[in-house]
This record gives C-alpha cells, sequence and structure tokens, in this order.
C-alpha cells in the first residue's frame, strides 16, 4: 500500500467511527439497534475499492478491539465481537470487500444512470445482502431464536439500509466524477 492509500484507509475508518456519533436507535423486538455506521461500510467499499474499503473496516476493528468507543452508542473492546448481534459487526468486513469488488466493475461504465445504479447493487450486495446473511446465522445461533425469528426480526432495517445504499451509490457517484479513487476492474 502507498502512502495515499494508508490515508484513505484512516480516513474512512475515521468515516466509520464518526457515523457512530449518531445515536443508535433501538427496535423493541431486535437486539440489534438502527445505526449510521453501514453506511460508512458501504461508502468504504463503493469509494475506495475492494481491498483499501476492507482494510478501513480491519482497521477500525482493531480500534475497537483495544477498546476505543468507535461504535454506535459508545461501544468498544472485545465484548462487541461475543454477543448474539455480533454477526452484523463481523460482517461489515466481508461486506465493504464484495461491494467494493462489485463497485470496481461499475467504475469504467460511461453511462451516469448505469454506473449509479451499478454502485446502488454493489451497496446492497454488500452492506445489506452480506451483513444481514452472517448477521442473522450469528443471530439465530447466538441468541437461539431460530433463522425464521432472526429473519423476520431483521426486516424492520431493510428500508432504512436501502435508503443508505441509495445514498452511498450517490456519494460514489460524486466521488467518481471529481476525484476517481476507485481503481476500475473489468469482469
Amino acid at each position: 500500500m502507498t502512502s495515499r492509500d494508508l490515508v484513505l484507509v484512516s480516513l474512512f475508518a475515521a468515516i466509520i467511527a464518526a457515523l457512530g456519533i449518531l445515536p443508535p436507535i433501538p427496535i423493541a423486538f431486535i437486539p440489534v439497534p438502527v445505526t449510521a455506521q453501514t453506511l460508512g461500510v458501504m461508502l468504504a467499499g463503493i469509494i475506495l475499492g475492494r481491498k483499501r474499503g476492507a482494510a478501513a473496516v480491519l482497521l477500525l476493528f482493531v480500534l475497537i478491539v483495544i477498546g476505543l468507543p468507535v461504535l454506535s452508542g459508545g461501544r468498544g473492546g472485545l465484548g462487541v465481537f461475543v454477543g448474539p448481534t455480533a454477526g452484523f459487526l463481523v460482517g461489515w468486513l466481508p461486506g465493504a470487500y464484495i461491494a467494493g469488488a462489485l463497485a470496481e466493475i461499475y467504475a469504467d461504465t460511461q453511462s451516469p444512470l448505469k454506473q449509479t445504479f451499478g454502485f446502488f447493487i454493489a451497496a446492497t450486495m454488500g452492506g445489506i445482502v452480506v451483513v444481514y446473511f452472517l448477521g442473522i446465522a450469528w443471530l439465530a445461533y447466538g441468541a437461539g431464536t431460530g433463522v425464521s425469528k432472526a429473519v423476520a426480526g431483521t426486516l424492520a432495517f431493510v428500508p432504512g439500509d436501502l435508503i443508505k445504499a441509495g445514498l452511498a451509490a450517490l456519494a460514489g457517484r460524486a466521488v467518481m466524477l471529481g476525484y476517481p479513487l476507485l481503481p476500475k476492474r473489468s469482469l
């Protein structure tokens, strides 16, 4: 990694942490709050690409492990990786990687609409599908609720996460126009 890459990785780890300042919104029937930090994970993947986006999340994980309160609600420390909702947090790493890998495919698309839609798909697949898959599996096992109850409980998050994916796609498109950071990759 170049020094520029290290700066970008650090910047996006800081953005994800800063989005944790917004207070979490608890939902009564599931122990996972609504947070803005998944938007940061989507942005890291879409704007930085798979390697640097995942590195930003990994850097954030290091900060969490050493006990810094960088998660929503001022949480940090090893305990956040062992609770019943830890799968959603763990899912951020592959989520940023997948979002970045898919965004790299759409980086050189000439059509603004196609590129924005491609970034939306990338954010949805990485920031929602991958994160939900790991989170639901972990929640079903960790809380002993079963998969059907875990899926039903997470459906309340889908509309908000789709809005976050749309915002990430628009931001990714704007950055590509002004200051492209995303490495271009084809199928």
